[in-house]
């Protein structure tokens, strides 16, 4: 059974910065970080493969950097310049179904999810 548990969620202003953890990462599979805004979808932010390729949804794209420590067995997201719009639980997720390792893939496992929120 694949448990993921995300932390590092919280409050900040805009233009400020927060780091996401998930543990456990798991070296051969591609892992992502998802975000569910209140009223909307979720939606796929990044991901990485087993050997270090990038991923990003493009609002996020020179904020966001997805990356994960095989030692630690962690998978980061760290954000920075952070906007209202950033607000959401963000989700960490574990194996792409269908093997191809993108933002908006369809993943098997995930966790419980943290909150982001950002004032204006």
């Amino acid at each position: 059974q694949v448990q993921l548990v995300e932390s590092g969620g919280g409050s900040v202003q805009a233009g400020g910065s927060l780091r996401l953890s998930c543990a456990p990462s798991y070296r051969g599979y591609c892992m992502a970080w998802f975000r569910q805004a209140p009223g909307k979808e979720r939606e796929g932010v990044a991901a990485i493969t087993y050997d270090g390729n990038t991923d990003y949804e493009d609002s996020v794209k020179g904020r966001f950097t997805i990356s994960k420590d095989n030692v630690k067995a962690t998978l980061y997201l760290q954000m920075n310049d952070l906007k209202p719009e950033d607000t959401a639980i963000y989700y960490c997720a574990a194996y792409a179904r269908s093997g191809v390792c993108l933002a908006l893939a369809d993943f098997l496992y995930w966790g419980q999810g943290t909150q982001v929120t950002v004032s204006s």
